[in-house]
């Protein structure tokens, strides 16, 4: 039996892709096949299996895994889950020692074969398959531009009576007096764009982008970042949803593993250095039908009155998208107001202080689009890129108001003046309880489920906003020891 997943591939393609697989594995010699799939916070998890006890039947039966054992996921009485590996995503992995064939793979139940509910790649399919059912749209392109630190070191640990992290660059501003110095080190927030010997990172990162060539990631451009530190960031071409999703996980782990190789380390949370640029993903999305942009037109900015409604969904359920789309505590020392990140909710063309910005690189049609620049890369890409669409899609139908475009600097604006702009929740907590409060937008076609709603905010709530409350920060010591 066929799993329900995959029913809308036509059964001619689907035998196609798990044919391709198998020649895969002979052509290149593989001798493990490794499955991968992502946990409830976006977090990768695999095991392997010998390249000669593969069979087809995998892909229509699953292989079983405990449930349990997975963050957010099942109990201890029901954990017998399967994951059923998708034929279409095979690559060659470019670290292992043994030649190894990597798919990507979604849960289900045992049994019934029913897609497990919480899966996050499940939920990013449901909302491809909800946007074509709304008729709306066809196809969500995603394009993220990740930013990420690279580290010569991270040590960090915490106790009953210690806290501590330590993380060092060779690259950082600080190491300027060090004795061994040679200078060329980026200045805080002076990181963008310089050649080498300043940015000491170009080698690296020009070997992550051809890893992810390698595995059929399209790569546009890599580049120093803003941050001192070894501040990086890699940009693919926009995919469809959920293969954008699949691309930045792979993109995650070969920028992780080069680094690994180098005897380097890499970190994708939002705000690992005080006072410096943190870490964000710029999301750009675009709609489009029968092939044609819709997001084109003669309003604002050349878009569409559907791409303003669009912008209208996302900035009117921005605190509960935010849930998702800035999922961590860490998140929120980036979403900090006058400082990198946009915070206020509201939109403009070319002005980066805004929280939806409309790029006027281009005037062809296929070029607009808008780009949501608030999430950050700690989030679980199939969450985010399905919460950002369903709140767009909300906008179109409802036709919500964006309001008037702020062309204006943000963080030049009169105190009065940016009082009077909507902003983004100041915590993991404040973000928490707006989705609580609103989330019937990502029920629609049972994308989202309330038993995933509820099962993120549980989770979230007690094991990271709570856990952070109950904990002295080491700043605490240097403000109230001597009270």
């Amino acid at each position: 039996m066929a799993p329900p997943l995959i029913t809308e591939m036509p059964v001619e393609t689907r035998q196609e892709a798990i044919r391709k697989v198998f020649e895969l594995i002979e052509k290149e010699g593989a001798q493990m096949v490794d499955i991968r799939f992502v946990d409830f916070l976006g977090q990768q998890q695999h095991f392997s299996i010998p390249a000669d006890q593969f069979e087809p039947d995998h892909f229509d039966e699953g292989v079983g895994f405990d449930g349990s054992s997975i963050r957010g996921w099942k109990s201890i009485h029901e954990s017998d889950m399967l994951v059923i590996p998708d034929p279409t995503t095979a690559f060659i992995d470019p670290f292992f020692q043994h030649k190894t064939v990597v798919l990507i793979g979604e849960i289900h139940e045992p049994g019934t074969l029913e897609p497990f509910q919480r899966c996050p790649r499940g939920i990013a399919r449901r909302a491809e398959q909800f946007l074509k059912q709304s008729g709306i749209a066809d196809v969500a392109y995603f394009g993220p531009e990740a930013e990420f630190f690279v580290f010569d070191h991270a040590s960090f640990d915490e106790g009953p009576n210690h806290a501590f992290y330590k993380i060092d660059s060779d690259e950082g501003a600080w190491n300027r007096g060090r004795h061994d110095s040679l200078g060329y080190k980026p200045t805080t927030k002076g990181g963008y764009f310089p050649v080498p010997p300043t940015d000491s990172l170009q080698n690296l990162r020009a070997e992550m982008v051809l890893h992810m060539e390698a595995i059929g990631i399209p790569v546009e451009c890599q580049h120093h970042e803003v941050a001192s530190g070894g501040q990086c960031e890699i940009d693919f071409r926009f995919q469809p949803l959920l293969k954008c999703a699949d691309f930045l996980m792979n993109y995650k782990y070969i920028v992780k593993n080069t680094a690994w190789k180098y005897g380097k380390t890499v970190t994708f949370m939002p705000k690992p250095i005080f006072g410096d640029n943190g870490s964000g993903m710029h999301t750009h999305i675009s709609l489009w039908k029968d092939e044609q942009p819709l997001f084109f037109g003669d309003r604002y900015a050349g878009l569409s009155q559907e791409a303003l409604w669009f912008i209208g969904g996302i900035l009117h359920h921005a605190p509960a998208v935010i849930a998702f789309t800035n999922p961590t505590t860490n998140s929120f020392r980036r979403l900090v107001p006058g400082f990198e990140a946009p915070v206020n909710l509201v939109y403009s063309a070319r002005n980066r202080s805004a929280a939806i910005r409309i790029p006027v690189y281009s005037d062809s049609p296929k070029a607009k689009r808008i780009e949501a620049r608030f999430p950050d890369p700690s989030c679980n890409p199939y969450l985010a890129f399905s919460a950002l669409l369903l709140a767009g899609l909300d906008g179109i139908r409802n036709q919500i108001d964006p309001g008037q475009p702020v062309d204006r600097d943000i963080y030049h604006l009169s105190p009065e003046e940016q009082a009077a702009l909507p902003q983004a929740p100041k915590s993991l907590e404040e973000a928490l309880e707006a989705l609580e409060k609103d989330h019937e937008f990502l029920l629609q076609g049972g994308v989202f489920t309330e038993d995933v709603i509820e099962a993120w905010i549980q989770y979230k709530y007690d094991n990271e906003v709570q856990q952070l409350r109950m904990r002295p920060h080491p700043y605490e010591f240097s403000l109230y020891f001597d009270v």
